[in-house]
C-alpha cells in the first residue's frame, strides 16, 4: 500500500490540471482525452477513504465514514445548482472552469493531511506514528495513554522500555509489498472470495447508481422523444425541467446518507445493504410503465436515495473486509471493476431508453441489483463494531 498522502497528492494534481485544461479543449478529442485523465485522478477516491478509516475507532467507524460521505452528495448537489445557474447563461467551457475549483482548493489543504499512523507502523517507522498520535491527542484536548506505541512483531523497534509495556497502537508489522504483489494477494486463500464478492458488489452498485442518474436526464430531458406529452414544449422550458429533476434527485442523496449513518452501525453493513437495495429496486419497479411527471421524480428521488446509501455502506463495508497490507489496494481494485460498471451503464441505460426500450432498461437495473443482494448474502462475516487487521498472518475471515 502507498502512503495515504502520497496517493491523495497524486490523484489531486492529476484531477485540477486536467480538468482545468479541458475547459480550453479545441476540439472535442481534446476534450475526451483531459476527461479521461480527470477520471482516472477521481479514481483515487478510495485512497481518501481507506487513509480516513484508519483514524476512526470501531465503535461508531459506521457513522464517521458517512460522515466522510456525505461530502460526495455535497459536490452532486453542488455540481447540479452549477449547471442549472450556468448552463441556460454561459457555455460548458464556464461549467468545466467552475467545477475545477473544489479540487484546486483541495492541493492547498495537502499539508495537512497527516500519514496513516497504522501505514508508518507497518513500515515500522514508530517514532513518526507516535508524533502524529500526539498530535491528534493535542488536537482534541486530551493526553496519549501511559504505554509504548510498538509492533506486534518487532517487539520496541525504535523505543526502549521495561519489561512490561501497554501498547497504544498495535500492528503486526509486514513488508510492505509493491503494487504488483498486493494486486495478488487479492487472490490468496483468505481473501479469494471477498475480492470476488466485492467486485460483483462495486459494478452492480456503480451499474445502479450511475442508471439512476442517467434515467434522470434521459426521462427528463427533451431527447425522451418517448414521451409524447412532452413534445409540444420548448425546448429551454424541456431543458430546465431537466436541470430541475437533476437538482431535485440530487438533493435525495442526503437523506439517503442521514438513512444510511442511522442504521449501519446498528444492524452492520451486511443488512444495511441489503435493505437499502431492495428498496431502490422497489422505487425502480413502477417506473417500467410511463408514469406522471411528479410521480416520476419521486420515484428516482426514493432510488437515487437509496442507491447513494448502498454507494456509501459499500465504501465502508469494502476498506474494513482487508487487512492494512492490502486495504488500499483492495478498495481501489474493487472500485475499479465498477467503474468498468460505471462505463457500460450509459451505453446500455441511454441505448435501451433513446430507442424507448424504458421498460427493458428497468428490468436489466431489477436484475442487477438481485444479483448484488445475492453476492452482500454470501460476504463471509460482518465487519460491526470488529477491528481493522493489519497483516494477512493475523487476518481472521
Amino acid at each position: 500500500m502507498e502512503g495515504g498522502r502520497k496517493g491523495l497528492l497524486g490523484s489531486t494534481i492529476l484531477t485540477s490540471i486536467a480538468g482545468l485544461m479541458s475547459t480550453f479543449s479545441p476540439n472535442y478529442t481534446y476534450l475526451v482525452i483531459l476527461r479521461f485523465l480527470v477520471g482516472i485522478g477521481l479514481a483515487g477516491g478510495p485512497v481518501f477513504s481507506s487513509w480516513f478509516l484508519e483514524f476512526v475507532p470501531s465503535s461508531n467507524r459506521g457513522m464517521w465514514m458517512v460522515v466522510f460521505s456525505t461530502f460526495w452528495t455535497f459536490g452532486t448537489i453542488f455540481e447540479a445548482s452549477l449547471a442549472w445557474i450556468v448552463m441556460p447563461r454561459m457555455s460548458w467551457r464556464w461549467l468545466l472552469a467552475f467545477s475545477s475549483l473544489p479540487s484546486i482548493a483541495l492541493l492547498l489543504f495537502y499539508h495537512l493531511a497527516p500519514e496513516s499512523p497504522r501505514y508508518l507502523c507497518m513500515k515500522g517507522r514508530i517514532s513518526d506514528a507516535h508524533k502524529i498520535l500526539e498530535k491528534i491527542a493535542l488536537l482534541n484536548q486530551t493526553k496519549l495513554p501511559t504505554g509504548m506505541l510498538v509492533s506486534d512483531t518487532t517487539g520496541l523497534e525504535e523505543e526502549s522500555c521495561s519489561a512490561s509495556y501497554n501498547p497504544l497502537l498495535s500492528s503486526a508489522r509486514e513488508k510492505v509489498s509493491s503494487p504488483k504483489s498486493s494486486f495478488f494477494t487479492l487472490f490468496s486463500t483468505k481473501l479469494l472470495q471477498t475480492t470476488l464478492l466485492l467486485w460483483v458488489l462495486y459494478l452492480g452498485n456503480a451499474f445502479s447508481y450511475y442508471g439512476i442518474v442517467l434515467l434522470t436526464s434521459e426521462l427528463s430531458g427533451p431527447q425522451s422523444k418517448c414521451n409524447s406529452g412532452i413534445l409540444h414544449l420548448e425546448k429551454s422550458l424541456q431543458e430546465e425541467s431537466l436541470y430541475m429533476d437533476v437538482f431535485i434527485t440530487s438533493l435525495a442523496e442526503l437523506p439517503g446518507l442521514l438513512f444510511s449513518a442511522i442504521i449501519v452501525d446498528r444492524v452492520g453493513r451486511k443488512l444495511s445493504l441489503t435493505l437499502m437495495l431492495v428498496l431502490a429496486s422497489i422505487f425502480l419497479l413502477p417506473l417500467i410503465y410511463h408514469q406522471p411527471a411528479i410521480l416520476r421524480t419521486i420515484l428516482l428521488f426514493g432510488a437515487r436515495m437509496c442507491a447513494i446509501g448502498t454507494f456509501t455502506v459499500a465504501c465502508i463495508y469494502c476498506p474494513e473486509l482487508y487487512p492494512t497490507s492490502v486495504r488500499t489496494t483492495g478498495a481501489g481494485v474493487a472500485s475499479a471493476v465498477g467503474r468498468i460498471g460505471g462505463m457500460i451503464c450509459p451505453v446500455v441505460a441511454v441505448g435501451l431508453v433513446n430507442g424507448c426500450h424504458v421498460k427493458e432498461a428497468i428490468i436489466l437495473f431489477e436484475v442487477v441489483i438481485a444479483i448484488s443482494v445475492v453476492s452482500v448474502l454470501l460476504f463471509p462475516f460482518e465487519t460491526k463494531g470488529r477491528e481493522l487487521s493489519d497483516s494477512i498472518a493475523a487476518f481472521h475471515p
